[in-house]
């Protein structure tokens, strides 16, 4: 298994995580498809996506795969009024990710990030690992604390 940053970064902190790999299909790269490959429930799979603020520039939404960010509710956890997708071209040389492969840990700049607050109800949730086919499991609570997340509403 190759060592993420996200891994690293789990270690050095001493947080108790697990690590599960699958198959990479290029066309679904879903949190979706990852819950059913690792069997998964499909709510405790999040996926990490960047929106762009109108005023506040760059945050990050951490949501349940089968989910859709609410676009007006991540707007104002962020402190804005209104958000969009980040173009994708735009993912990698800000966050150090590729698309599938995002993780709200160990990105190349700081983002303000915000997890979905239904992470609260799973003891542990998936994230990605930080590259693709590559999932972290761990509390909620200790993902929050090494991405410097807030819990909110943002479905």
């Amino acid at each position: 298994m190759e060592k993420t940053n996200v891994i690293r970064i789990f270690e050095a902190a001493g947080i108790d995580f697990e690590i599960k790999e699958y198959s990479v299909d290029e066309n679904d790269l879903s949190a979706g498809h990852a819950a059913e490959l690792l069997g998964l429930d499909p709510d405790s799979v999040f996926k990490t996506i960047v929106l762009r603020g109108e005023r506040t520039g760059p945050f990050v939404c951490v949501v349940p795969g089968p989910a859709e960010v609410d676009l007006k509710k991540a707007a104002r956890a962020a402190g804005d009024k209104a958000a969009s997708p980040l173009p994708l071209k735009e993912l990698e040389p800000l966050t150090g990710y590729v698309r599938g492969g995002c993780s709200p840990i160990g990105m190349k700049k700081k983002i303000p990030t915000f997890i979905d607050e239904t992470a609260l109800v799973f003891d542990r949730i998936s994230i990605s690992a930080g590259k693709r086919g590559m999932q972290v499991l761990a509390a909620p609570g200790e993902i929050a604390k090494l991405a410097e997340a807030e819990f909110r509403d943002l479905m």
